[in-house]
């Protein structure tokens, strides 16, 4: 057995050499586990708001929806669900994903079918600044992007404070926003992303008090109210409601005894940065505003 001894101890350090070269340090072993987690994340961006959202966070998508808007290089040649409206539900199926991000205002048209499909989604609240603000706080805690959450905030909230400041230093107008769609148009109330961005710039919005986002119009009670400015925001088909706005105007007497009107201070906002939700360009939106409110 002696003899044996030597041999049997070489073959105890190599096996313990063994075992020490595959010991992982804490550290290694948490980042480790965080890139596994990383990979296992398949996320469908449901619209190109969550899709910017996704991009300043660093998170990669398997699909993104359809848009003649430009998207981040990061998602060139990525698949394609269709409409952010109307996904491709098969489409959205057939890439097996872990969750789909889209907007809390479609929730109520989408939610049922991805439910009955078992398709695990997360309707993100953009309703307003604050409501944008609070979901990137909160991906970047559930995917791993604190950090880049943070900065994006931080750099946001610098951003929205300096216009504010411009703003409160201004005597406040009354605004009145129309958002017109093809065929009809609704008026926009303190409680929308519009009316969240004409209160930050320093407008008082003429519907204040009001629960809804959207009223229907009624021109004689909006007469009342006699908005130091209007502001005409076109969606769905802009040219188009930009026309159904013009003769509006024109044929409907009542909006020419507006103030408003009478001094030339109806404007039309363009798509690309007033839309129904908020979006990372709100910096740029809030200029436009306090340009258009305070410059004239």
């Amino acid at each position: 057995m002696k003899k044996y001894l030597p041999l049997l101890l070489l073959m105890a350090v190599m096996l313990l050499a063994a075992c020490s070269g595959k010991t992982v340090a804490p550290e290694q072993q948490k980042d480790n586990d965080s890139e596994e987690k990383q990979e296992e994340h398949r996320i469908v961006a449901g619209t190109v708001v969550v899709a910017d959202i996704m991009d300043r966070l660093e998170l990669d998508a398997i699909a993104v929806p359809d848009t003649v808007k430009q998207l981040p290089t990061r998602f060139a040649g990525l698949p394609s669900i269709g409409n952010a409206m109307q996904p491709d539900m098969e489409i959205i199926k057939s890439l097996k994903p872990t969750e789909v991000l889209s907007v809390s205002t479609l929730e109520y048209d989408l939610a049922p079918t991805f439910e009955q499909l078992q398709i695990p989604v997360d309707f993100v609240d953009l309703t307003s600044i604050d409501t944008m603000l609070t979901e990137i706080e909160e991906l970047g805690k559930r995917y791993a992007r604190e950090e880049q959450a943070n900065a994006l905030i931080e750099k946001l909230n610098g951003e929205i404070a300096q216009v504010e400041n411009v703003a409160s230093q201004h005597e406040q107008p009354s605004v009145l926003i129309l958002l017109g769609v093809p065929g009809s148009y609704l008026v926009a109330t303190e409680h929308s992303y519009a009316g969240d961005l004409v209160r930050r710039a320093g407008g008082v919005n003429v519907m204040a008090g009001q629960e809804a986002e959207y009223l229907a119009s009624n021109t004689e009670h909006l007469y009342n109210s006699n908005p130091d400015i209007i502001l005409r925001m076109a969606h769905g088909m802009p040219d188009e409601v930009i026309k159904m706005f013009d003769e509006e105007f024109k044929t409907n007497d009542v909006w020419k005894h507006f103030n408003a009107v009478k001094n030339n201070r109806v404007y039309d906002l363009e798509e690309e940065l007033f839309g129904t939700t908020a979006a990372l360009n709100v910096s740029e939106a809030l200029q436009h505003l306090i340009e258009t409110f305070y410059n004239e």
